[in-house]
């Protein structure tokens, strides 16, 4: 039972960012009809925003340190970070060990910007164009915005850790008996994922924005036809959609270093999840996105590999093809969706 309760939580883990990303991937969809493939390249931009909000923390200047000596007697030369110079040593500290949770502050107008501005630059121009122009043109830019990561932050991970505070493990397990250790930074993430989703499906269900924005994604010339510019919603709602995932990849750098290509080795499985949820439904992505985050954790188990080796490199297709032969629209997909 503690292996099951693991691996749940290792899924959990998983189909939070799955869930984030297709859920943004879904809003694009559904609002403006087009497929993003750039959607991966903006995860990618939100993990990297916090990377460098770490790094202009971390710009400090040399000082002499008196009360410090090398082994001739002389002072000793350290390097000062200005955030303590100019807030005071503990401040200072407290400032550059949170600077993940902190990189939201400066993620939230960045992702908006940057997806109005793809929006209003690039995707406003192929929204009558057939899918395939979509994706290879979104496609191209995601491969554009990747090099551009490269150029400038190099090939290599760069480690993002969390707060000292969130550093370690909490013992699940002692709240019912069992013996389940978890990272803390895993649960804060799941947390975090699970309160923006309630939050995307609050502000579409409970406010006057988001219910015409789903007014517009059911039937948008009806829409247009009462005076409502429902041109300007829905490349608002790309905004948000940008955010969600930048969000979702600052908060992930702690899990799995920033790379300029992660957002392409989520973006593909972000495709199958909404897929699988089916098109245009953002409970369905979701849903999804858990589930086969749960699938693919007890899929990566030693048991699973060794009686069917690469089975966790294969289990998520192997769902979108029997989910697809079965049910071509996905688990919570508009009728005709996908059906002909």
């Amino acid at each position: 039972m503690d292996a099951i309760l693991l691996q749940i939580l290792n899924g959990l883990d998983k189909g939070s960012a799955y869930a984030l990303i297709a859920l943004g991937l879904t809003l694009i969809f559904g609002t403006l009809g087009v497929v993003n493939f750039a959607h991966g390249a903006l995860f990618m931009i939100g993990a990297f925003c916090a990377v460098t909000l770490q790094r202009v923390l971390s710009l400090s200047f040399e000082t002499i340190d008196e009360t410090q000596k090398d082994f001739l007697g002389n002072p000793l030369k350290v390097q000062t970070p200005y955030v303590e110079a100019w807030f005071g040593p503990e401040a200072g500290a407290w400032i550059i060990d949170w600077a993940v949770p902190l990189a939201l502050l400066v993620a939230i107008p960045i992702m908006l910007l940057v997806g109005y501005v793809m929006e209003r630059g690039l995707i406003k121009h192929f929204y009558k164009r057939p899918h395939a122009d979509q994706i290879l043109v979104t496609f191209g830019l995601a491969i554009v915005l990747q090099e551009i990561v490269k150029y400038f932050f190099g090939a290599n991970p760069i480690q993002t850790p969390p707060p000292d505070a969130l550093n370690g493990v909490a013992n699940l397990g002692a709240i019912i008996g069992m013996d389940i250790v978890y990272p803390v930074w895993r649960i804060v993430y799941f947390c975090f994922a699970a309160l923006v989703i309630g939050g995307i499906f609050a502000f579409l269900q409970f406010t006057t924005f988001g219910m015409v924005v789903r007014a517009g994604m059911a039937d948008r010339e009806t829409v247009g036809l009462l005076g409502i510019n429902i041109d300007r919603r829905f490349t608002i709602m790309f905004g948000i959609a940008a955010a969600v995932a930048g969000l979702a990849g600052a908060m992930y750098g702690p899990i799995n270093p920033p790379n300029y290509h992660m957002g392409m080795d989520f973006l593909v499985l972000s495709f199958v999840v909404v897929v699988v949820g089916g098109m245009g439904s953002l409970p369905g992505a979701v849903l999804a996105g858990f589930l086969l985050g749960i699938l693919e954790s007890f899929a990566s188990t030693t048991w699973a590999t060794t009686t069917i080796p690469g089975i966790n490199q294969i289990i998520i297709y192997l769902v979108a093809i029997i989910v697809l032969l079965t049910r071509p629209r996905g688990l919570m997909g508009r009728k005709g969706v996908m059906e002909e």
